[in-house]
């Protein structure tokens, strides 16, 4: 085996279903991708009641856990925030040659912390947490992966975004027609507006971000109830942004789908201080010549 360069990866979700696609791609791993993607997805339908498995969440951690074979994935278990916190079982670790190098990928919580402390060099994660802590809000929107990096205060972090996966969906405008009228449901539109607008909460610097510090003011955000679909608070409101993949959801509560604000999207990020050939060698396989591909500074 090779020099072994540590990537910080989400530990389940969406996130981590198009990290393990990139990597199946860039090292021909596709069985192993997909037997990690279809565990995962089953212990979610476990947690969520959506199936009974046979056995306790110990003995099935206990049989998809192949300790001492870094080759073969590796789970872990993790306290879920659901009623009665039940445990989850989440991906831990495993590693994969890739190229001349070996590539570890380590399950963690939030992989755009772990950079910014220096634990690694390379990690993926949300486009939607790099908004959320570092970028510098300015009066004009901030609409595109690429223009991120040039909103990151270096005095702040030396993390910066390499590319963008392509799993793409977007934080999108939702409007009712009481609300919006005949008008383009629109930034300019946001701009113009006064009064309560809906979001997820703890998502108000990512939404000053994408629309930008002039569109918010006369905005008063408002958030749904614990419980209840941002779409069906978002309708009672009149105007907000959530993310939307089809937008049926959002027409079956009567809402206009309006601008595309900002992808949200998974990336691959760089600590720039910590690189080295071989971190180089792995993004460049992994990421290739993706359209999104946003030079590191």
């Amino acid at each position: 085996m090779g020099d072994t360069v540590d990537v910080a990866v989400p530990r389940k979700g969406r996130p981590l279903e198009a990290v393990l696609s990139a990597v199946a791609d860039a090292a021909g791993v596709s069985d192993l991708a997909d037997d990690v993607v279809s565990t995962l997805r089953f212990e979610k339908a476990a947690t969520k009641g959506r199936t009974d498995p046979e056995g306790t969440v110990y003995d099935r951690l206990a049989s998809y856990s192949t300790v001492g074979e870094p080759t073969e994935p590796d789970y872990t278990l993790f306290r879920d925030d659901r009623a009665g916190m039940p445990r989850r079982i989440v991906f831990d670790s495993v590693t994969i040659p890739l190229g001349d190098v070996d590539l570890r990928l380590i399950g963690r919580e939030e992989p755009f912390r772990a950079l910014r402390k220096h634990e690694v060099a390379l990690g993926f994660d949300s486009a939607d947490l790099v908004l959320e802590e570092v970028v510098t809000l300015r009066p004009d929107p901030l609409s595109s992966l690429s223009a991120i990096n040039d909103r990151i205060d270096p005095r702040d972090t030396d993390v910066r975004v390499v590319s963008g996966l392509g799993d793409t969906i977007h934080h999108t405008l939702l409007g009712t027609p009481g609300t919006v009228g005949d008008a383009a449901l629109d930034r300019a539109f946001v701009a113009d507006y006064e009064g309560p607008f809906c979001i997820a909460p703890r998502l108000e610097r990512l939404v000053e971000a994408i629309l930008g510090t002039d569109a918010i003011d006369g905005l008063e955000f408002v958030y749904p109830e614990e419980g209840r679909e941002e779409e069906a608070a978002i309708a009672e409101t009149g105007l907000g942004a959530y993310i939307t993949v089809t937008g049926s959801t959002a027409r079956e509560h009567g809402l206009l789908i309006g601008e595309k604000l900002f992808p949200s999207e998974t990336v691959l990020l760089e600590s720039v201080a910590e690189t080295t050939p071989a971190t180089n060698a792995v993004a460049d396989l992994l990421v290739g010549e993706a359209e999104t591909l946003v030079a590191a500074e």
